[in-house]
């Protein structure tokens, strides 16, 4: 069901010769680049015709406006299962509890007397969250989104989330939910008090977004995780827009030692394994008694779960999974920043140092009760982390995501006085005279005497 790779005997290699003997998901972004492109500027010339269009072609729904009524997402939020509100209200409050502590304050340094630089942080003016639909529906991405967004201060928000065409298991004509988002994602959007909801999906979401159209005005932002059309249009559209990163597939490390129970390993890789065909499940471990456990685990867990031969089964058996096995603790360790995993659990004894050690990874868990479940919904951290090895140098999503930190300049004349030989030497340095004939001009074309 998974396959091996054992690095025991001889010392690790190091850098990318390391990565280059861990399991990864294929996941071409350059190639589906081309694919969207021509998606991509159709938005742009035909604006919301394009996307009904593009509607009908990939989600099998007519629309006749792209733009979510008011009334729809109020229903839904109306209609919403009272235990089903009652989690996400508290996955918004825990959410709010972290990311509210994060937000920056202005600071300002006095560098000499007279002169000082503050820096400010303003927030991006208006950002289009994404919310993924398709095999699963994401209402948690929408509150790891929004959240953010909001403590940060940005003013304006728009969501787009792909509407739902007839669902297979009804057998019904006509598209299920109206061909609108699905209806938890609309109620979240209420609880969270976002009113600009767009049934849109897939690369095109991400050029209304960049372009705008006639009901969508165009944003500074785009954030969210999607498949690879929406990465790839975040790529392209990169310049034009920030966005947050190029989400990959899913995936899940597990450090582990012999202490760690191996039901707990087991359906916390399969809990991983149930997103996505290309979703990583990786357990690393210096126990082969506990690998031996954990695949014995999973034959079981696995044939009690839902999703089993479409998602959790490929996921498992592809090359983007595998149990690692190593000497020692150390070399885990030393894998795991090879890695670099969206998400990281360490199940091992002193498992917090351990975690404490850790350079790469998206987020980190820390011991047996603190499952990559918990920060998908309740734990207050976000879900919206890096793939594909970017936690090496990339962080996940922050109120920090939605600011823009600006230096404010503030010199009297004396302190620009007493700088002014300094600029000058240096811009004569670089060859830039007019550099320095700025400063000069100041003072009467002389350089003040110091």
């Amino acid at each position: 069901m998974i396959s091996r790779i054992d690095l025991r005997g001889d010392a690790l290699p190091e850098g990318g010769a390391l990565r280059d003997l861990l399991p990864r998901a294929e996941f071409d972004v350059e190639a589906a680049l081309e694919k969207v492109r021509p998606i991509c500027e159709d938005v742009h010339h035909r604006g919301d015709a394009a996307l009904i269009d593009f509607a009908e072609k990939f989600d099998g729904v007519a629309l006749e406006q792209v733009r979510v009524p008011a009334e729809a997402i109020e229903a839904a939020l109306e209609q919403l299962d009272p235990a089903v509100r009652a989690a996400l209200e508290e996955s918004i409050r825990r959410a709010r509890i972290v990311h509210r502590n994060q937000r920056r304050t202005e600071h300002t340094t006095q560098v000499v007397p007279g002169g000082t630089v503050t820096e400010k942080w303003v927030p991006v003016e208006r950002v289009g969250l994404y919310a993924p639909g398709g095999r699963s529906v994401y209402p948690s991405s929408v509150v790891m989104n929004v959240v953010p967004a909001q403590e940060a201060g940005v003013a304006s928000l728009a969501v787009a989330s792909p509407p739902q065409a007839v669902a297979p298991r009804t057998g019904g004509d006509d598209p299920e939910f109206g061909g609108l988002p699905h209806p938890t994602i609309l109620a979240a959007c209420a609880l969270l008090g976002v009113d600009e909801v767009y049934a849109v999906g897939g690369a095109q979401a991400v050029a209304m977004f960049a372009y705008g159209t006639e009901s969508c005005a165009p944003v500074n932002m785009v954030t969210g995780p999607g498949n690879i059309w929406v990465a790839a249009a975040k790529r392209y559209f990169t310049g034009r827009i920030g966005i947050d990163t190029e989400a990959g597939p899913t995936e899940i490390a597990v450090l582990a030692d012999s202490t760690a129970d191996p039901v707990h390993v087991a359906a916390d890789l399969i809990s991983q394994a149930e997103h996505d065909p290309l979703a990583a499940a990786v357990l690393v471990t210096d126990s082969a008694d506990l690998a031996d456990a954990v695949e014995k685990e999973l034959e079981p867990q696995v044939a009690a779960t839902k999703h089993v031969e479409d998602r959790i089964k490929p996921a498992l058996a592809g090359k983007q999974s595998a149990i690692v096995l190593v000497d020692s603790l150390e070399d885990g360790l030393k894998v795991v920043d090879a890695y670099g995993a969206e998400h990281l659990e360490i199940q091992t004894a002193d498992a917090a140092a351990w975690a404490a050690r850790v350079r790469n990874a998206g987020a980190i868990f820390v011991g047996p009760w603190a499952p990559v479940s918990l920060g998908d919904y309740c734990a207050g951290s976000n879900h919206v982390l890096p793939t594909g090895g970017c936690a090496c140098h990339s962080s996940g999503l922050s109120v920090q995501s939605f600011l823009r930190g600006i230096h404010i300049v503030d010199y009297t004349r004396d302190a620009l006085a007493e700088v002014t030989h300094h600029v000058v030497t240096l811009a004569e340095a670089e060859d830039l005279p007019a550099h320095g004939a700025a400063l000069k001009a100041r003072f009467g074309w002389k350089v003040p005497q110091q």
